[in-house]
């Protein structure tokens, strides 16, 4: 069996969710092929042996360094048919997402998006577990197609070192004008220390906070755990942070290792957007806010009590 993995990269760097996605096909047996598109730093992608990949290949061709989704879906399918995989993995992201869904009708694969699990094997293919409604139920699905597409939700697989550097192979792919009929004209990056979509800790403030003027003590916490800052919708709705950090169904979803909530009540509109976490801690002195339900940890206290203690503690910890 061959598994061929997408890479998505950003400014030349192999995004965490791409190495979740090559470890977790590592742990599905047989040999594991990288795909990376677009310029790439030549060390990142040898790295991927680190983590399983048996081999790498990558499309250095800079018409591929936008995400343009068309002709990604067309290099990874002749990658799939030019290394005989029945399997691509990858990760679940506004790019990998919909790439998934046009490869799959061009190699004519059955897909499952949003797993959360290991594959099982089963007589006729691959029982697979996913999230739906927005993390509050799972789905078993089975996959019997002689092809097949996966897509990871974050933090399904346990990104870990467990082998050695790869070597890297320039692959060449034969683009068609048709495969840029839509162009990205623009693009508008979120800025900071840490990016909230590739961040393993996420620091967020909801309307506890009282006023703009007190996010300091929240970023003062971000930076002491190396962290990125996000807020609730009606915080960036108020202008008191921008809107690329509102996190939640209609704003960012972050999967990150530890989601620190400060003063946020935890709407179900909120809770869609970071239910993907490993670890929650929410801070809030309303004993009774809903966000405690879905917490692995809970402080009942002021904010303005609790974050400059922690942030001392972490300090002192250090």
């Amino acid at each position: 069996m061959k598994i061929l993995v997408f890479v998505e990269t950003a400014e030349g760097k192999v995004k965490k969710t791409s190495l979740e996605a090559v470890c977790y096909a590592k742990n599905m047996g047989g040999e594991v092929v990288a795909l990376a598109l677009g310029e790439a730093d030549k060390a990142e992608l040898e790295a991927l042996g680190k983590y399983g990949a048996a081999k790498v290949l990558h499309a250095d061709d800079k018409r591929l360094n936008q995400g343009v989704i068309q002709a990604y879906s067309s290099a990874i399918a002749k990658a799939m048919g030019d290394e005989q995989a029945d399997i691509l993995v990858l990760g679940g992201s506004t790019l990998g997402t919909p790439v998934a869904a046009r490869v799959a009708v061009r190699v004519d694969a059955g897909i499952v998006t949003n797993v959360v699990s290991a594959p099982e094997q089963v007589d006729g293919g691959l029982k697979l577990k996913k999230s739906i409604y927005t993390g509050k139920a799972f789905a078993w699905m089975v996959l019997t197609s002689a092809k097949k597409v996966i897509v990871l939700r974050k933090n399904a697989a346990t990104a870990v070192e467990n082998g050695t550097p790869a070597s890297v192979t320039a692959y060449a792919v034969d683009l068609k004008d048709s495969d840029f009929a839509a162009r990205i004209t623009s693009s508008e990056k979120a800025t900071g220390e840490v990016l909230l979509p590739e961040a393993n800790i996420v620091v967020s403030g909801g309307r506890g906070m009282k006023g703009p003027e007190n996010w300091g003590m929240l970023e003062e916490l971000a930076r002491t755990l190396h962290a990125a800052t996000g807020c609730s919708k009606p915080v960036s709705d108020m202008g008191w942070r921008p809107h690329h950090e509102h996190v939640g169904q209609t704003g960012v979803k972050v999967a990150p290792q530890l989601y620190i909530a400060v003063g946020i009540s935890g709407a179900i509109q909120h809770l869609a957007g970071v239910n993907s976490s490993k670890y929650i801690v929410v801070i809030n002195k309303d004993p009774e806010a809903p966000f405690f339900k879905a917490a692995d940890y809970g402080i009942v206290g002021d904010a303005f009590e609790v974050i400059p203690k922690l942030t001392e503690a972490i300090k002192a910890a250090k």
